[in-house]
């Protein structure tokens, strides 16, 4: 034990050994020693000395200190040690850096060290696996240096480990069980691990999700007081934002666990916002930058707006409006607050009517926007406040139509009330006043105004501002020009460039696809010449910005020309360039646009972020019109007007075609919409078919009826014959029987006479129909489908008559069996030899019944005429329906002619182009032929020099 007593600082005689001498010692100690006190004391000593000679322990003991981990899993202590080690080896502990460390070079090499000492370690996975499989020990001395070595080796080579930790089996939930440790400690620096386990790797990013991570980090932030909690819910939060940050998997998982709700209590901050402390004020700004995170533009649309939808239904964007309205609350929050409500309601056409109608606590209450805009044309707030504030107003104005409209009226003669301070009215102060940074917010405020609406850019236009006292007012879009090109002090104001700048931006924006202010502004005859002077001069650096936005809005000029002025056609515009600034230098100073060191920052995202306000140049949308114009113009200044006729007879040829095809479109559409109302015509003929065919059979029934009845009033007559002979009481009684037997079939016969009628009616109903059917037919362009529809109609129609002519005959019999039963009562009656007044009687009854049956007769005789007369329509029918069949095929024909004609002039172009390509390089090649022939060839880059050179020295003579 002497050995031990010296090492850990007791007296010992003798020269006392290096450390070096002394680490080999206890390394053999640890190697050799079979008793586990003297290996933990060895190791206990190791650690003593770890920090001190990490150099030497980490190369001579990490393989020993490896081993123990694999060995000595019983016991606690000694595995306590062994990771404490590693850990003090491995991790690059800055402030005992700095104690050891005299330089930058020392510092460095400590960390190198560190790096060198993690890749040693991981070179086997399986001590990581090794690792995983001690952090499941609860004993405290295990679990927590081994938490805090596994945080050490992520630190120094993530990526490595997270590679390892995701393909070991249960790694990740092993690591997700530290959350649920009672003990704070492993719990917080478990949180430590987890962040730097899940630092730009989304496949662990998904494992630790559904895991439940979201549930047990927001129950620990609920815990700790959520804002006002300490550095656990910080912790907690920069891990949230790991998981949600560009992933868009856990960003569903997170909306459709309903954990947005859950982030409403986290601003509710009391009215007393005095005493702000620097961990609520950091807590609440990662909360801020969380809700961003869920919202943010470079998500998804469709993840996007749902998020949207989910902050406003759960009142968060009511929440955040209560902040940005609240006083005392700090610069920093109050600045992040504006930039996360300007994500939320982005877009959203809800969530902006609402921020629309949110009012400051004032008196009188103003509106949020009126308020956010003050301060952006104050140059006294500060810089990224202001940015802020812009940033807010523009995502309030994108894609709203229906916002840009009411910032628009705040500007014209009819809506401005002196009374109030208006958008509009703060928007024009800050276009006009002397901070440049004031002009650029103003102008590109009210560029996003314009933006994508027409409508908007035309009712600009009626804008009229009062200069001075007793001078006419002039229009916004004449002073926005006259800032650029005249007046001493105007010049002075604008001659900054990020003045300059912005007003450029506004008129490119303003008068882009949109011709009639294309108009406006060339109508004064100081602008041309005021532009093609910016482009032409030679000026420096700071100004070859301008002059490329100058080019920028004269190309404007150009492509959206209408043509309506004499002076400014496309053509004229085009010879002005070429002759006082040249094709190619105009596109040069095109190019300085997108050239230009800020351009590019600018285009990465929507929010405005700039270092310092003098590099405050370049707005988000207006690189998206640059870059969609730049090409274009280049084309239309370098055209030829033959070029531009060959391009208008092309468009004009396809428009044709375009229109052709519309109309058989349009042709198609009517004739579905009158094949629908076919069909439903034909649906309920079927319908009212099928009720003529039950009342049919109803009468079918009937019939069967009166013959029954017929039967047994032949059989009655038969045994009054018999019996007539008896006496004459007897044929009293006969008689008597005989006269309420034939008042009965008296009745029976006129309710057959009325079912008859009704049959009648319907027939007529399905008459007036089939007129109706043959009037659409006419119109229709579906031959075989309706001449279907109507075989059908006419096979049920002849089946009724079927049903009529079977009625006719069976009335036909009953009028033969009448006429038997008339007989054999004048038999009877002529052999008693008894007249009565009763038998005259009975006889006038007959007759009457028989003219009846006749009228029956004749007008079944009617029914079969008309179905007669309905099969000749029928005919008709059919070959009206035959004509619109074939109306139809020749229109399908000349369809199919147009489009083959329309496909043969494109083939037709095709080969052009490939021929004149062929060309091209035929002559390319027999020009370098001749050039190896030592024959000079001139290119026609050098025959253009030569003319323009040629028509300079002209010049230069006539003015001579």
């Amino acid at each position: 034990m002497n050995f031990f007593r010296g090492v850990m600082g007791g007296q010992a005689a003798g020269p006392q050994p290096s450390g070096a001498e002394t680490i080999q010692k206890l390394c053999d100690r640890v190697a050799s020693s079979t008793l586990l006190e003297d290996r933990r004391d060895a190791v206990r000593a190791l650690k003593s000395l770890s920090k001190k000679y990490r150099m030497e322990v980490g190369t001579q003991a990490m393989d020993h200190l490896i081993n123990i981990l694999q060995t000595d899993r019983s016991d606690s202590e000694i595995l306590g040690y062994a990771l404490d080690t590693l850990y003090n080896i491995i991790c690059n502990d800055e402030e005992e850096e700095q104690d050891e460390s005299e330089d930058e070079n020392a510092q460095k090499q400590a960390d190198d060290l560190g790096a060198q000492f993690t890749d040693k370690f991981i070179q086997d996975p399986e001590h990581i696996t090794l690792l995983l499989t001690l952090l499941e020990e609860f004993d405290f001395h295990v679990r927590w240096p081994g938490v805090k070595l596994l945080t050490a080796l992520l630190k120094n080579q993530g990526v490595q480990v997270q590679g390892i930790i995701l393909v070991s089996p249960m790694g990740v939930s092993r690591l997700m069980d530290l959350l649920a440790d009672s003990r704070e400690v492993i719990r917080n620096d478990g949180l430590l691990l987890l962040q730097q386990l899940t630092k730009g790797n989304a496949a662990i990013q998904k494992i630790v999700a559904f895991e439940n991570a979201f549930e047990r980090l927001l129950d620990i932030i609920t815990e700790e007081g959520s804002s006002d909690g300490g550095i656990v819910v910080e912790d907690c939060l920069l891990l949230l934002l790991n998981l949600l940050k560009n992933n868009s998997s856990n960003q569903n998982f997170f909306k459709e666990g309903s954990y947005i709700q859950r982030m409403k209590p986290w601003f509710e901050v009391g009215d007393d916002n005095a005493g702000w402390s620097a961990q609520k004020v950091t807590n609440l700004h990662l909360m801020l930058q969380l809700v961003r995170v869920m919202v943010s533009p470079v998500n998804s649309p469709g993840a996007t707006a749902s998020c949207q939808k989910s902050m406003y239904q759960c009142d968060l964007l009511q929440q955040l409006c209560t902040i940005l309205m609240a006083t005392g609350v700090p610069a920093d929050i109050l600045t992040e607050t504006i930039n996360t409500v300007s994500e939320v309601i982005r877009g959203s056409q809800v969530n902006q009517d609402y921020f629309a109608s949110v009012n400051a606590p004032s008196n009188p209450p103003r509106p949020a926007i009126v308020v956010l805009l003050m301060s952006m044309v104050n140059e006294r707030q500060p810089f990224v406040l202001r940015c802020a504030v812009l940033y807010c107003f523009q995502c309030f104005l994108y894609k709203n139509q229906k916002g840009q409209g009411e910032i628009v009226a705040t500007l014209l003669p009819s809506t401005i009330d002196a009374n109030s301070i208006s958008a509009g009215q703060l928007l024009c102060g800050g276009l006009f006043s002397a901070d440049s940074l004031s002009n650029w917010c103003a102008a590109v405020a009210l560029a996003h105004a314009l933006q994508d609406n027409l409508t908007q850019k035309e009712q600009l236009l009626r804008v009229q501002l009062a200069t001075s006292l007793g001078k006419p007012p002039v229009s916004l879009l004449q002073q926005c020009t006259n800032i650029l090109s005249q007046g001493d002090k105007i010049v002075r104001r604008g001659s900054k460039v990020q003045t300059r700048v912005g007003l450029l931006m506004l008129l490119c924006t303003w008068i882009s696809n949109c011709p009639i202010a294309v108009t406006h502004f060339l109508h004064n005859q100081e602008n041309v010449p005021f532009l093609t002077a910016q482009i032409s001069e030679n000026l420096g650096e700071d100004e070859r910005l301008v002059q490329g936005l100058c080019a920028l809005l004269l190309g404007i000029c150009i492509y959206y020309n209408d043509n309506s002025l004499e002076n400014y056609t496309k053509e004229k515009l085009k010879q002005l360039i070429e002759k006082r600034i040249g094709k190619e230098n105009f596109v040069e100073k095109l190019g300085f646009i997108t050239k230009h060191e800020l351009y590019s920052r600018a285009a990465q995202k929507p929010q405005p972020v700039f270092p310092s306000p003098e590099q405050m140049l370049f707005d988000h949308e207006f690189t998206k019109l640059v870059k969609e114009l730049e090409g274009v113009i280049t084309k239309a200044v370098h055209k030829s007007t033959e070029e531009e006729k060959k391009e208008e007879e092309v468009k004009k040829t396809l428009e044709q075609h375009d229109n052709i095809v519309t109309q058989y479109k349009e042709l198609i559409r009517e004739q579905d919409a009158q094949i629908q109302e076919l069909k439903e015509q034909v649906a309920s003929m079927t319908s009212q078919n099928e009720q003529m065919q039950t009342t049919v059979t109803q009468q079918l029934s009937q019939i069967q009826q009166h013959k029954d009845q017929y039967n047994i009033l032949k059989l009655k007559l038969g045994k009054e014959n018999q019996s007539q002979s008896s006496s004459q009481g007897d044929g009293s009684q006969m008689n008597g029987l005989q006269t309420e037997e034939l008042s009965q079939l008296r009745e029976e016969v006129e309710e057959l006479r009325k079912q008859h009628s009704l049959l009648q009616t319907q027939l007529g109903d399905k008459d007036a129909l089939i007129n109706t059917l043959k009037s659409g037919a006419s119109q229709t362009a579906d031959g075989p489908a309706g001449g279907s529809d109507n075989t059908e109609l006419l096979q049920e129609l002849e089946a009724l008559r079927n049903q009529v002519q079977s009625q006719s005959t069976e009335i036909t019999q009953l009028k033969t069996e009448r006429q038997d039963l008339l007989r054999k009562a004048e038999a009877g009656s002529s052999d008693t030899a008894v007249p009565t007044s009763d038998g005259s009687l009975d006889g006038a009854k007959m007759a009457e019944l028989e003219g009846r049956l006749t009228a029956q007769m004749s007008e079944t005789q009617r029914l079969e005429e008309e179905v007669k007369r309905l099969s000749e329509s029928r005919a008709e029918l059919e070959q009206q329906l035959a004509s619109s069949t074939s109306t139809v095929a020749i229109l399908q024909t000349e369809k199919t002619k147009l489009q083959t004609e329309v496909q043969e002039s494109k083939k037709e172009q095709d080969d052009l182009l490939m021929l004149l390509a062929d060309q091209d390089q035929k002559i390319h090649n027999l020009k370098q032929r001749l050039k190896d022939l030592g024959e000079t060839v001139e290119d026609e880059d050098d025959l253009d020099a030569r003319d323009q050179t040629d028509d300079d020295d002209e010049e230069d003579e006539d003015e001579d």
